[in-house]
């Protein structure tokens, strides 16, 4: 059933456990999501990033509607959010398209102007109902624009989020978006100066890439919502390849989009069970 984004963010945050907030590409991933999400009786955030509107042609309504609707049929909590968002245009049309939440990212802008205009983006979406995340710090992988190595520094964390107004902070503490193999370290005494020094939940990014015992000792440390996307299709991906080695005749795409939909299902399943435990 669909949830406010916040609740579920701030009921794991009291429970000192991770909620896992998934990237939406196609219908497939969110039925894999709410799949596995329902087999390990936990709730997700279903997300939709700025990259995946850009593959549906710029149109941001079609896989809403469709991710909504996969949403308000689960049998766990699930909330929808919007994810690294970058256009104001996009921000303006997630409130009347099913959203309840949005990341909006300004974190390619030097320091102050970043701090303005996510304290603008906050006014503008607080109006509209939204829960808001932001980053500071740099997340590695973003294309060439986040520098790898790059540290959150919690004075000014604690500075950003009262300046702003958001709701939730995604801070650089060592991980990188796309990585393909888990090796990344992440800093846990950082992440813990920066759960002490900022009022509002953490956001890991990039969390692909962190090993299980990483991801738990960062939700130990005072993470709460964990982005996860390329593990996903790390699944999808493997199992179309296998499908398709293993019979060169298939044409109908249903053939390998289902094991796909089953390998991202399990693949939630694990790492949603995996971060609620304590």
């Amino acid at each position: 059933m669909l949830t406010p984004t916040g609740e579920l963010v701030e009921r794991a945050r009291r429970a000192g456990v991770g909620v896992p907030a998934f990237n939406v590409i196609t219908i497939e991933h969110a039925e894999a999501i709410v799949t596995g999400a329902e087999a390990a009786g936990l709730p997700v955030i279903l997300q939709v990033s700025e990259n995946a509107v850009r593959f549906h042609h710029g149109r941001l309504a079609p896989i809403a509607a469709a991710t909504r609707a996969v949403a308000s049929a689960a049998a766990v909590d699930v909330a929808l959010h919007l994810d690294h968002v970058e256009d104001v245009h996009l921000v303006e049309q997630a409130a009347e398209c099913g959203f309840d939440s949005v990341m909006v990212d300004h974190s390619r802008l030097p320091y102050q102007d970043n701090v303005a205009a996510t304290t603008a983006a906050v006014a503008r979406c607080h109006g509209q109902g939204l829960w808001v995340e932001s980053e500071l710090g740099e997340v590695g992988g973003k294309e060439g624009a986040h520098a790898p190595g790059v540290r959150t520094d919690p004075a000014e964390a604690a500075r950003v989020v009262a300046a702003t107004g958001v709701d939730a902070l995604a801070v650089a503490v060592g991980s990188s978006h796309a990585m393909t193999d888990r090796t990344a370290r992440l800093d846990h005494a950082l992440i813990a100066a920066l759960r002490d020094a900022a009022p509002v939940p953490l956001v890991l990014h990039g969390s692909s890439g962190v090993p299980d015992d990483e991801l738990r000792a960062a939700v130990a440390a005072g993470m709460v919502k964990i982005n996860i996307g390329t593990a996903l299709n790390t699944a999808f991906t493997g199992a179309v390849r296998a499908t398709l080695a293993a019979a060169l005749d298939v044409v109908d795409p249903r053939k390998y989009l289902a094991p796909a939909r089953d390998a991202m299902a399990e693949t939630v399943q694990t790492l949603t069970t995996l971060l609620a435990r304590r």
